[in-house]
């Protein structure tokens, strides 16, 4: 069973077909599946969904062997049903948007789709091993039960709060375990929860039942095992009567979060149960233990395998290769492994010594990395073309294919004198400037094609011309930059976007223009993109680029504001502080007269100044006589004013000095 753990890094749902391991499903980031035969290596079978980009294959598993019958057939011999009644066919794919796609690897075909369960992403999909039925569970926290003859929903139940991320059946089939806040067993006649577990700290991302059912009463004495995301632990869980089964018995140490899991069951309490565990650190764990109660000290494992690449000419350093999935096979020995790309993986069947604790393959992926494909399979046929008929070519946009034409062979004359121009001489005759009101159009009268954005942005990403570049960067035309990447044949998408993104890491004003080619690319572009495996790691530089930039465009806001502030409280001060400066310009402007004047106005002037001179010394005597005789006469008023009291004489009026009289 393969796991994408709750984790950023995508990691393909593969699972191989079970107890014969012959097969090996596969699906792609892109949503496609492929089954490659264990045997010889090759593809054997490929299906694309009508829906694989938006509805991405997110879990698989393989059906148990069953008869089918679509309809009447001829009557087969004894030895034809016994080898069909025991062949693989159903295999069920959870997608994205809900549904559940049964994909028939005998027919090679979709065999039936199971729609209307789920609201949201299905998250894992487990058969029922005898009846005919099928259980998926989803991120709507709900578990549905299907019935697989007539294609619709048998039973549907919420199982947890949060979303459910695993399933996993007894091997009687009466018992259900679902992962969600807690792991749950629920009895399948009742739906209802038989036994609760503590579970992990983050989302279950795998289950898997360690032994049969036990020969006591009940479920009493079940060991079942359970990983999450971001845990180096595998968990041992034990089904008990006292209800002390809430913690974990017993763990398995690994060096990462498992991706994928196979399980050879102990089918008694003396057998040991053998585990082999992929890890997302690309390496393989193989565990050997007898399930026998409670264990305090976590179980390291017995071997570590890792498979690594030699390296190139000139360097002797290997480098990793990824494990995608493991099995056990018959012979205890005998390992099956899965590794390399998940668009082309390389099977082989190995054999590990015993006391060999840490185990290196040394492989040659590319000189091993040939697609082979069953004809029976592939049904492309190759066209009959005619001679007449016109091949249409791709190419870049602007270019048309040359028109192969067998020329005609002249003979020449023996006396004629015909030289052949030579490339200079041709050169020198085109004329490559635009004519007077036809822009773009030489002498032949066919449109140059330099014109085209992109053609020039193709010829620029293939030369690495930074001239070329610039010039079309700098274009601020919505329009333009849509059509110039909507005509943008699809190998130069991925160089694009790594030019846009080594640009956006320069000044400023470039990235607001590299902002417009990005947008747009994302716009046509997203399907494309959304297949490449090396997708994160081309845009988690540009991702990071422009997280970091939004984190110090919020301090760079505060300072700005508080740079204002300051700057505007400084101004107002020095504004309340600054005194007027005077208005130095001249109210009244003198301008002197001529000399001659001068001379004429000197007489007249001199007499004027005299008689002022006079007439001023007048007017102050005059002042002077008028104050001295106001003096004398309050000086007078003040002594008959004292010799008046003095003879006691009061100051009655005239008319009371009468009446008293």
């Amino acid at each position: 069973m393969a796991t994408d753990g709750g984790s950023s890094v995508f990691v393909s749902p593969c699972a191989f077909s079970p107890k014969s391991h012959q097969y090996l499903a596969l699906s792609t980031q892109d949503g496609s599946l492929r089954v490659w035969d264990t045997q010889s290596n090759t593809l054997y079978q490929e299906y694309v969904p009508s829906a694989h980009l938006s509805a991405t294959c997110t879990c698989l598993a393989w059906g148990p062997c069953r008869t089918f019958k679509d309809g009447p057939q001829r009557k087969k011999r004894k030895s034809e049903v016994a080898q069909h009644g025991g062949q693989l066919d159903l295999l069920a794919l959870g997608t994205a948007a809900g549904t559940v796609l049964l994909y028939s690897t005998v027919k090679g075909q979709l065999h039936s789709k199971l729609d209307g369960g789920h609201d949201s992403k299905v998250n894992c999909v487990r058969w029922h091993p005898e009846n005919n039925c099928l259980y998926s569970c989803s991120d709507d926290s709900r578990i549905v039960e299907w019935d697989l003859q007539t294609g619709k929903v048998k039973c549907k139940w919420k199982a947890d709060k949060c979303a459910v991320s695993c399933l996993c059946l007894s091997p009687d089939g009466k018992m259900l375990l679902s992962a969600g806040q807690t792991i749950k067993m629920w009895d399948l006649e009742t739906k209802e929860v038989y036994r609760r577990f503590t579970g992990h700290a983050t989302a279950v991302s795998m289950l898997c039942f360690a032994t049969t059912r036990p020969p006591t009463r009940g479920m009493e004495g079940l060991y079942f095992l359970s990983g999450a995301a971001h845990d180096r632990m595998l968990s041992v869980w034990q089904v008990r009567s006292d209800g002390k089964d809430k913690n974990a018995v017993l763990s398995f140490t690994l060096t990462d979060e498992p991706i994928y899991v196979d399980l050879a069951m102990s089918q008694s309490k003396d057998e040991a149960v053998k585990l082999a565990v992929v890890c997302k650190d690309n390496q393989m764990h193989l565990f050997e233990h007898v399930l026998n109660g409670h264990c305090k000290k976590p179980l390291s494992p017995s071997c570590s395998v890792q498979v690594a690449s030699p390296g190139s000419v000139g360097d002797s350093v290997p480098w990793p290769v990824p494990i995608m999935a493991a099995a056990l096979t018959i012979d205890k020995q005998a390992l099956l492994l899965a590794y390399g790309s998940g668009l082309q993986p390389v099977i082989e069947r190995t054999t590990l010594n015993a006391g060999e604790t840490h185990v290196c393959l040394v492989r040659d992926i590319q000189a091993s990395l040939t697609l082979r494909t069953e004809t029976t399979v592939t049904k492309v046929k190759t066209p009959t073309v005619k001679a007449d008929a016109k091949l249409l070519v791709p190419g870049l946009p602007g270019h048309s294919a040359p028109n192969k034409s067998t020329p005609l062979e002249t003979k020449r004359k023996p006396g004629s004198d015909t030289k052949e121009m030579s490339i200079e001489e041709r050169l020198g005759v085109i004329d490559l400037s635009p004519a007077e009101g036809h822009k773009g159009v030489h002498k032949g009268g066919l449109p140059l094609q330099t014109d085209s954005f992109a053609v020039l942005l193709v010829q620029g990403l293939e030369s690495s011309d930074s001239n070329i570049l610039n010039k079309v960067f700098q274009t601020k035309k919505e329009v333009l930059i849509k059509k110039t990447v909507a005509r943008l044949p699809i190998p130069a998408v991925l160089p694009l976007v790594q030019e846009l993104s080594k640009r956006m890491q320069g000044h400023p004003y470039s990235g607001v223009l590299m902002v417009r080619w990005l947008k747009a690319v994302f716009t046509f572009h997203a399907s494309y993109l959304s297949t490449l495996p090396s997708l994160v790691s081309h845009l988690g530089v540009l991702y990071h680029m422009i997280e970091s930039r939004v984190k110090m465009f919020h301090k760079l806001s505060r300072l700005h504001g508080k740079l204002y502030l300051l700057i505007t409280q400084i101004a107002a001060t020095d504004k309340s502080q600054s005194v007027a400066e005077l208005d130095q310009t001249a109210k009244l402007v003198y301008e002197e007269d001529s000399s001659e004047e001068e001379e004429e106005g000197t007489g007249d002037e001199m007499l004027a100044e005299e008689e002022d001179s006079d007439h001023w010394e007048e007017e102050e005597e005059m002042k002077e006589v008028t104050e001295r005789s106001d003096k004398g006469e309050e000086h007078n008023d003040e002594e008959m004013n004292m010799e008046n009291k003095l003879n006691g004489d009061s100051d009655l009026e005239p008319d009371n000095e009468s009446e008293e009289e």
